[in-house]
């Protein structure tokens, strides 16, 4: 069973906004670094934005960075993705992961895909011009 769900997705006209949730299902949630990551058709996977395990660090791709924000919630196990000011090139599926505890800076890490131990199924976002 998948530990992670992601919902919020949807379709959105350029310029407006989506909240993406992911809920984590085990116990414990605080022991995960987390991150977003996002794939179009056709494209390779790129990640998007990144978050320790307290919250507060954040890391975020270039693209995106003053347009999304991620927190996360422990006491409700869910991680969020804000997506504020949605382009076109924004429209992939957006997937949540989880990073356990180990070796190597999380910071110098988070776009790794390869670092996380747990992937979501994804939430479509579709953003028209």
């Amino acid at each position: 069973q998948v530990p992670l769900v992601e919902s919020g997705g949807g379709l959105v006209q350029a310029g407006g906004s989506l909240r993406l949730s992911c809920v984590y299902s085990g116990r414990t949630f605080s022991s995960y670094a987390m991150g977003w990551f996002r794939q179009a058709p056709g494209k390779e996977r790129e990640p998007v934005a990144a978050i320790s395990r307290s919250g507060d660090n954040t890391y975020y791709a270039d693209s995106v960075r003053g347009r999304f924000t991620i927190s996360r919630d422990n006491a409700k196990n869910t991680l969020y993705l804000q997506m504020n000011s949605l382009k076109p090139e924004d429209t992939a599926g957006y997937y949540c992961a989880a990073r356990g505890r180990r070796l190597g800076s999380f910071g110098l890490n988070w776009r790794r895909w390869g670092e996380y131990d747990y992937w979501g199924q994804g939430t479509q976002v579709t953003v028209s011009s």
